[in-house]
């Protein structure tokens, strides 16, 4: 199918937390799933405060979260027009009429800076949690032909410098950070925490019990000088190759990955 063509494509419409909520995706570019269902378990049951989704898409970790926590108030931070528009579309769906009212999209550069980033909607101090799922994949691994899924996927050089340092600016003091990743961006994750944010909680996830790690789940603290801890790992699939209950628990919205 030409570009052109697959642009065209209608969206899919698909459920998460077992109906809950539905997320409108584009049938091309980055579709939303387990990765963006952890991250949003990364968020402690009860959170009442506003929390910004860095690189937000069509919404999934931010709507996974208004979902769970009846209190939470959203911002849907993304760039890509493309993806703001189907996040328009999600919040517009009956089947999250529920929360849609503690949503809001903001079309803004995470990367912006200093005045150009608070012009954009993104003030400082103005947030008590933030999440991100940022682009991971090394440049040198074999890179979508999809335009829209490339820029969600493709690492840019110092990007976790740059979202953290954009976390760290719109956080209100001992607001906290959180963040999913392939393990080998532990080294830069951790550079990028350094002078900003302590209290370090790392979380790695691994597919099967002695199976190296696929994911790490990190979770900070702005302004903390509390000591880093490496969490027991979460397991996705056990003998059966089903989901743990542990990982169930969090995929579906039942449980948080962190204690408060």
């Amino acid at each position: 199918m030409s570009a052109a063509g697959s642009e065209d494509a209608a969206p899919s419409v698909d459920a998460f937390h077992r109906g809950r909520f539905v997320l409108v995706q584009p049938q091309e570019g980055h579709r939303a799933g387990l990765d963006a269902m952890l991250l949003a378990a990364a968020v402690p049951d009860g959170f009442d405060g506003r929390l910004a989704d860095l690189g937000a898409g069509a919404g999934a970790a931010g709507l996974a979260v208004a979902a769970r926590c009846p209190a939470a108030r959203i911002v849907l931070v993304e760039r890509e027009a493309r993806m703001l528009a189907h996040a328009r579309l999600t919040l517009a769906h009956e089947a999250n009429a529920a929360f849609a009212g503690r949503v809001d999209l903001l079309a803004a550069d995470v990367t912006l800076t200093g005045r150009a980033r608070r012009e954009s909607g993104l003030a400082d101090a103005s947030f008590d949690a933030v999440v991100m799922n940022p682009p991971f994949n090394e440049a040198s691994d074999r890179a979508s032909p999809d335009a829209l899924r490339r820029a969600a996927h493709v690492m840019e050089d110092g990007l976790f410098e740059g979202w953290l340092r954009t976390a760290s600016a719109i956080l209100k003091p001992r607001g906290t950070v959180a963040l999913i990743a392939r393990p080998q961006s532990l080294q830069g994750i951790l550079a990028a925490l350094g002078g900003r944010f302590g209290a370090a909680r790392i979380l790695p996830v691994h597919p099967r019990a002695g199976a190296a790690a696929i994911r790490v789940i990190v979770r900070a603290v702005r302004g903390s000088r509390a000591a880093l801890v490496l969490d027991a790992p979460l397991v996705l699939h056990g003998e059966e190759n089903g989901f743990t209950p542990a990982a169930e628990a969090a995929i579906n919205g039942r449980a948080a990955l962190f204690a408060r």
